[in-house]
């Protein structure tokens, strides 16, 4: 696959704007600044005189709406009011959370440290479990008006067909793909057909480990870019590995801290691999939308190749095996 010649607007985005930014909205600014581990947005830390360091993040152009991240913020600040611990934006003194620098919507954050956690305990999971249940009984209250709603077309379909049209697999692995995929995705639209109507809550959307800062009080929830309306099982299964056992205890032991807070739907189980299954179809076609930043082919060299198609059908034909097997109850 090619890199499109054009230039990217990240290449704006230059410390002048980046420190600029921060002072016009009141920060001074001493001149520290430290580019963070992020992809679909920018993300710095910017030393402030004589105070803690911030965190400037700056969307990426085009991707959500004013609207969109206004809702992302309300979203975590509402968590914050109810002592749910998520990073969310600072306010300026107007109680704005979202400024606008040469074409970028930015925002400010603080700092925070921790780790990402293991889970490995019984007690790690129960509390983890209970944060969840906090969390989505607070998301309950209302839906996203401005942002997604997870679904098989969006996360499933449009991702099949963007991988098809704009030619990104290898000619001998075309078939391969097309005829897996549309398995696939006829046998994750019978699962969710089977499991009927969910309740959709405001979800985090993107619960992984990596997105989790534990310290000596617990878990902080950072990064709810990808926060969106969809099924609370969504925010559970990324948090579970290993062997199926292996998921079946730390199941438990999540849904029993969580439970304490929130009632969980136990049919959704059965949905958790094709949840997974859509997650990888995703994330394939997510880099490819993303190729002409200069980030990515940086970050991900190994996904201009054949190679990376063939793993890739590999790892979906092993999840039409685990679409047939027994769920985690």
């Amino acid at each position: 696959m090619e890199q499109e010649s054009s230039s990217h607007p990240y290449e704006r985005l230059t410390p002048d704007v980046i420190l600029s930014a921060l002072e016009d909205r009141g920060w001074h600014c001493d001149g520290r600044l430290l580019a963070l581990n992020s992809y679909e947005n920018r993300v710095y830390q910017v030393g402030i005189e004589g105070e803690t360091p911030v965190i400037a993040k700056f969307y990426r152009p085009g991707r959500w709406t004013r609207a969109a991240i206004l809702e992302e913020h309300a979203y975590s600040r509402e968590l914050l009011e109810h002592e749910i611990p998520v990073v969310a934006p600072l306010a300026d003194s107007k109680a704005h959370t979202l400024s606008e620098a040469e074409g970028f919507l930015f925002a400010v954050y603080p700092r925070r440290g921790g780790r990402w956690p293991d889970l490995d305990t019984r007690e790690q999971r129960l509390q983890m479990g209970r944060f969840l249940g906090r969390m989505h009984a607070v998301g309950a209250t209302r839906d996203f008006e401005h942002r997604n709603t997870l679904s098989i077309e969006s996360l499933g379909e449009k991702t099949r067909d963007f991988v098809l049209e704009h030619n990104l697999i290898p000619d001998y692995l075309v078939e391969a793909y097309a005829s897996l995929t549309a398995d696939l995705l006829t046998r994750i639209r019978q699962l969710f057909e089977a499991v009927g109507p969910l309740r959709k809550i405001r979800l985090h959307g993107d619960c992984h480990k990596g997105n989790i800062l534990w310290n000596e009080q617990g878990p902080n929830f950072v990064d709810l870019d990808d926060s969106c309306n969809g099924p609370p099982v969504q925010d559970i299964w990324m948090l579970l590995s290993g062997e199926a056992e292996d998921m079946r205890v730390q199941l438990d032991d999540l849904l029993e801290g969580y439970q304490t807070f929130f009632e969980f739907e136990y049919s959704s189980i059965v949905l958790i691999e094709a949840l997974r299954t859509l997650r990888i179809m995703h994330y394939a076609a997510w880099i490819a939308r993303r190729w002409d930043d200069p980030a990515f082919p940086l970050a991900f060299p190994w996904f201009d190749s054949p190679r990376y198609w063939e793993e890739h059908i590999l790892a979906l034909r092993e999840q039409a095996a685990a679409l047939d097997n027994p769920p985690l109850l």
